[in-house]
């Protein structure tokens, strides 16, 4: 009986063993961090695998070190130009200190959330509407900074905050989008006057061009022309004096002939002599003469 009771009471203690074993097991993922708590005082940070705490005084709270991105709620912001808009944004973080990050801060989304929200009613109050709209990025910057340098001492790091909407009233939304319609009519107005006057100054460009060549090309003709006309007179007056000379020639001969024949009925004329041919005599009425 005795020994019966010690196997029971052995075995009982096996499983409590095993029990306490199996509950002080922790196994770690790669993404966590794991803080040792002994008697609720923090201890040590253990690495992803596999830790054994000690049974009953020992515990384990795990850290994601993964980023995660908290939505910031839409909220009504007066602009600086008494404008109201609702605005929102989304703050992506990680933990880089998973103690602090613990033990620092109770609830770091909602702080975080809280904090964006100030700090978007202040620099959206400073700009006007206009600014609002065009300096998404520089808003973006300035209140990462903000959320950061705030967050650094919960062990918490803001990568990225990034503005989703400024959204306007309807009024002044219908009255952007007239003014922008405006601005684009105009700058297609403008467009469209800038493209008949160019293709204005190129027909008339064309047109110059084309006068000038034309008028190159008369002057070349003329030119042509002129030269063709001064050649032609030269041969025609080079052809003429050459005639005319040779014809002066024998109307001077025949002057003198006639002024010598008009004292003698008879005359002597060399044989072959251009004479011959001028006085119209053939060879029957030439007398040879011998020498």
């Amino acid at each position: 009986m005795i020994q019966t009771l010690g196997m029971l009471f052995l075995v009982v203690v096996l499983l409590i063993a095993l029990v306490s074993l199996a509950r002080s097991a922790r196994v770690v993922a790669q993404y966590e961090k794991g803080l040792v708590l002994r008697l609720g005082r923090y201890r040590a940070t253990a690495d992803s695998g596999l830790t054994f705490l000690v049974p009953v005084i020992e515990d384990m709270i795990k850290v994601d070190m993964r980023e995660r991105v908290i939505n910031v709620e839409p909220q009504k912001v007066i602009t600086k130009d008494n404008v109201s808009v609702t605005v929102d944004a989304v703050i992506y973080y990680r933990i880089s200190d998973p103690v602090k990050a613990t033990f620092e801060v109770q609830n770091f989304g909602y702080a975080a959330t809280t904090l964006a929200q100030t700090n978007l009613r202040n620099l959206i109050g400073d700009k006007s509407l206009d600014e609002t709209l065009t300096a998404r990025d520089t808003i973006n910057a300035n209140l990462r900074t903000v959320l950061d340098e705030a967050t650094g001492t919960w062990g918490v790091k803001v990568t990225r905050v990034e503005v989703q909407k400024i959204d306007p009233p309807a009024d002044i939304t219908e009255a952007m989008s007239r003014q922008m319609k405006a601005e684009r009519d105009k700058r297609a107005n403008i467009l469209e006057a800038e493209g008949i006057k160019q293709a204005a100054i190129l027909s008339a460009e064309g047109v110059r061009q084309s006068e000038i060549l034309k008028a190159e090309g008369d002057a070349q003709a003329k030119i042509l022309r002129a030269n063709a006309e001064a050649k032609a007179i030269e041969l025609v007056s080079n052809a003429a004096e050459q005639f005319f000379r040779d014809r002066a020639e024998v109307s001077k001969k025949l002057d003198v002939l006639r002024d010598v024949l008009a004292q003698q009925t008879k005359f002597i004329v060399p044989s072959g002599s251009d004479l011959v041919n001028v006085l119209g005599l053939d060879d029957k009425q030439v007398v040879p003469v011998r020498k």
